[in-house]
């Protein structure tokens, strides 16, 4: 369903939110391990998150990435994937018809709409506290 690009940034900031939320920041060699991801790629991931204002880093000792925790609430899933899989997720046609449209739908289109709308509301809905929150009391599980 996502990019193999969106899952290491979803499963990255994650990691960060959690240790976050713990009061942590967490280096950039921390998360490529954990994410098993190699760092070069994960730079680029965790930088992309930054700019977005996804997560936030500081340099220096001591230095890491980390969301405060005001935003803890605020980050949303939907945001992620927006920011590494644009919108196409949610408009483009499950059959991969490129003229697939409410006026000229393709065999699938009416059975998949509503379940693609389900999705961006679920998405949209999924802050990173809600996330996390499973991890914590381990009634989700994220190799880490």
């Amino acid at each position: 369903m996502f990019s193999k690009t969106c899952e290491y940034a979803i499963r990255a900031t994650i990691i960060i939110a959690l240790e976050s939320q713990l009061g942590n920041k967490v280096s950039l060699r921390e998360i490529a391990r954990k994410i098993d991801s190699p760092e070069s790629f994960t730079a680029k991931i965790l930088q992309k998150l930054a700019k977005n204002k996804l997560v936030e880093s500081s340099k220096g000792n001591g230095g890491g990435f980390f969301v405060s925790k005001e935003m803890l609430s605020k980050v949303k899933l939907g945001q992620i994937v927006l920011v590494f899989d644009g919108d196409a997720l949610y408009n483009r046609c499950s059959l991969g018809l490129q003229d697939c449209s409410e006026i000229k739908p393709c065999p699938f289109h009416n059975q998949y709409k509503p379940i693609r709308e389900q999705l961006k509301k679920a998405l949209d809905s999924t802050d990173l506290t809600n996330l996390i929150s499973g991890l914590k009391i381990g009634e989700t599980y994220l190799k880490i």
